[in-house]
């Protein structure tokens, strides 16, 4: 039988078998994924109703049978799945390349903090872990990290996103002016509380760990006292 590795654009007859890539791979992984939320029929149904026109599905075939695929658009990889039995054989690495030669100007994707093979295998592959979450925002409810592949100039796609989060700070800054002047219209006193402020800085702190308390700290002080400023 030939051993030679196939990459391919997907059909919709290849459906009911990247489901069951797609439920072998992640029962296989054990204790990487959290416990799964939906029953196999309902993974099957889902994988079935997938529109080929608004992703690009890619199947791995070797041996002649479909043993990995990817789903990305084009800003994220959705998924990236190989079956048990194919891993290590370098099928993972040919979809992920496909993937990248791809994308030349980056991509991102989601891995659970709990995957730690995963994420060795997009840190081989270059990928930089950029924020990590409690996983409020995903339907298993797990914790898990942003990666992101930055491309060929990857000063470029970082200041990109730089620009982006400075949108936001920027947006963020300004409702926070506004509550001050807002807060300073019915409060008895112009004074500040220091027990409040170090309420802040601890919320704050918990969800940026990598800057510490006191770095925190001194930007809540600077933000308190511009805030203030203006409002006055």
């Amino acid at each position: 039988m030939s051993t030679e590795l196939a990459l391919r654009p997907a059909t919709a007859a290849d459906l009911p078998a990247l489901a069951e890539v797609h439920l072998a791979a992640r029962a296989a992984a054990g204790a990487d994924f959290p416990p799964a939320v939906h029953t196999d029929d309902e993974v099957r149904a889902w994988v079935a109703g997938w529109d080929l026109a608004a992703y690009d599905v890619c199947v791995a075939v070797l041996d002649g049978r479909v043993v990995g695929y990817t789903r990305a658009t084009r800003t994220w990889l959705d998924d990236l799945y190989v079956l048990p039995g194919a891993q290590g054989r370098g099928v993972g690495s040919a979809l992920l390349d496909r993937v990248l030669a791809l994308h030349p100007e980056g991509i991102g994707l989601w891995v659970f903090e709990s995957n730690r093979p995963a994420r060795e295998f997009y840190t081989r592959h270059g990928f930089v872990a950029l924020e990590r979450t409690d996983g409020a925002a995903n339907e298993e409810r797990a914790p898990d990290i942003r990666l992101v592949w930055p491309g060929a100039d990857a000063l470029a796609c970082f200041r990109s996103m730089v620009d982006d989060v400075d949108l936001v700070l920027g947006d963020v800054l300004a409702r926070r002016t506004a509550l001050t002047r807002a807060i300073q219209a019915v409060k008895p006193s112009g004074e500040r509380d220091p027990r409040r402020e170090a309420e802040i800085v601890a919320r704050v702190a918990a969800v940026v760990p990598d800057l510490g308390t006191e770095r925190v700290a001194r930007i809540v002080d600077v933000i308190i006292t511009e805030s203030l400023d203006a409002a006055r």
